[in-house]
C-alpha cells in the first residue's frame, strides 16, 4: 500500500498526492499557494468539484488547463445545470450513481442531502471519501425535548423539518454503504455554525463505516479548534484524526 500526502488548502479544499497522481478536491481559495507545486508537478492532476456553491467551485480552476496538459476535470452535473461551467470545460460530468475510471483512478459519485454529490475515489490501492456538503445540517434542533414539526432555520430563511432532513442524510449514508463500507481517508464537514450537535453528522458517519483517518473540513467560520472537538469521538473508535492547524499543512498517511 503506497503512502499518500494530504494537504489542506482551505475550507473544504484538499490535495491528495500519491505515487502516480494528484487529486484536488473542492478548491475555492488558496491562501498558502498549495496549487503552485501541484501544477508544476509532472504528475497527472484530477480536479473534483462536488457542487456549484461558490465555496466548493470556483471557475478559476478551469484556467489551470492552460498551465498543465495532463489535467482532468471531474465535476458534479449540478455545476452544469446552474450554468457555472460549459459542457466542454469538464472531462467528466457525474451525478449520483455515475462512475468513471481510467488506468489511474476510479471515481463514483455518491449522493448528497444538499447540492451535488459526494466522491468515492480509489487510487493506488486506497479508497478516499470526500463528502462535499453531505451532512446532518439541522442536527442542532434534534434535542431531547424536540417532539417533531417544523422549525425556523436562520441559515435558509425558511422552516425545515429536522427529522425529515436527518432521515434524508441517513438515507444517503445507506446508499453509500451499498458501494463501500470502509475508507482509508474521509473528508467530512464539522461546521460549528450549525449550533449545538454540530458533530452529529460526522459521528453518524463514523458509526456506520470503517474509517482509517478522519479529516474535518468546512470549519472555516468556526476556526480550527472547533473542528478538533470531533477528535474525542474518533479516539473512542480508534480512528485517526487530523487536527489541522493552518492552510498549506500536510500529513502523510
Amino acid at each position: 500500500m503506497t503512502e499518500m500526502k494530504l494537504t489542506y488548502i482551505y475550507h473544504s479544499g484538499f490535495t491528495v498526492e500519491t505515487e502516480d497522481c494528484f487529486l484536488v478536491f473542492d478548491w475555492w481559495k488558496d491562501p498558502a499557494g498549495v496549487m503552485d507545486n501541484v501544477l508544476a508537478s509532472e504528475k497527472p492532476v484530477y480536479v473534483f468539484s462536488s457542487h456549484f456553491h461558490e465555496d466548493h467551485f470556483d471557475r478559476k480552476i478551469l484556467s489551470w488547463k492552460g498551465q498543465k496538459q495532463n489535467i482532468r476535470y471531474i465535476l458534479s452535473k449540478d455545476i452544469l445545470k446552474h450554468y457555472r461551467a460549459g459542457r466542454e470545460q469538464a472531462d467528466v460530468w457525474l451525478a449520483k450513481g455515475g462512475r468513471w475510471e481510467d488506468g489511474t483512478v476510479s471515481v463514483t459519485a455518491a449522493g448528497s442531502n444538499d447540492s451535488g454529490v459526494s466522491w468515492i475515489v480509489e487510487t493506488c490501492g486506497r479508497r478516499i471519501f470526500h463528502a462535499g456538503d453531505l451532512n446532518n445540517w439541522y442536527s442542532r434542533f434534534l434535542t431531547d425535548d424536540f417532539t417533531g414539526g417544523l422549525v425556523y432555520s436562520k441559515e435558509t430563511g425558511k422552516e425545515v423539518d429536522p427529522l425529515r432532513e436527518e432521515k434524508m442524510f441517513l438515507g444517503e449514508l445507506k446508499d453509500i454503504g451499498k458501494i463501500a463500507d470502509s475508507f482509508d481517508v474521509v473528508f467530512f464537514p464539522v461546521d460549528s455554525r450549525t449550533g449545538n450537535g454540530y458533530t452529529r453528522g460526522a459521528r453518524q458517519f463514523i458509526g456506520r463505516f470503517h474509517v482509517g483517518l478522519f479529516v474535518p473540513m468546512h470549519f472555516t467560520a468556526g476556526g480550527y479548534e472547533s473542528a478538533w472537538r470531533m477528535k474525542k469521538f474518533t479516539d473512542a473508535r480508534q480512528i485517526g484524526f487530523w487536527s489541522i492547524n493552518h492552510e498549506g499543512e500536510s500529513m502523510y498517511v
